[in-house]
């Protein structure tokens, strides 16, 4: 507030009303987990804007949430490198001894839980299938 980013202030506001939303409508406090889950969740729906608007030729528009997609991944821990991601599948596929594309949900109910947050679902989704079906 102090330093006048009005752009900033704003998606920092627009990320606490949905936080507070959410303890309200729960009626319960959301710990670090699910404060996560709303900032990814804010993410991905300004990712499927931004396609919408460049479909619709309104680049002004995808500028704006680009810029709201950058502050809120200052809030999101570091994302994982594709490399990282393939490791981490390649082990739970080991760990949880995924025969084919049948173990998908055992395989992503492990990964979900050690890269919540730190990874987009549906690339991980796909890395998983990609290495299943090679098995």
């Amino acid at each position: 507030m102090k330093a006048g980013d009005k752009d900033r202030l704003k998606v920092v506001r627009l990320m606490l009303a949905a936080i507070k939303q959410i303890e309200v409508d729960t009626r319960s406090e959301l710990d670090d987990a699910a404060i996560l889950a709303v900032i990814s969740k804010m993410v991905k729906q300004r990712r499927d804007s931004i396609e919408q608007f460049d479909k619709g030729g309104r680049e002004d528009l995808s500028a704006i949430e680009s810029a709201e997609i950058t502050v809120l991944e200052n809030y999101l821990p570091e994302q994982l490198s594709a490399a990282e991601l393939a490791t981490m599948v390649d082990e739970v596929i080991q760990a949880t001894d995924a025969q084919g594309i049948r173990d998908m949900g055992k395989v992503m109910g492990q990964i979900k839980a050690k890269a919540a947050g730190r990874a987009d679902m549906g690339a991980v989704s796909a890395t998983v299938k990609e290495r299943l079906n090679a098995l």
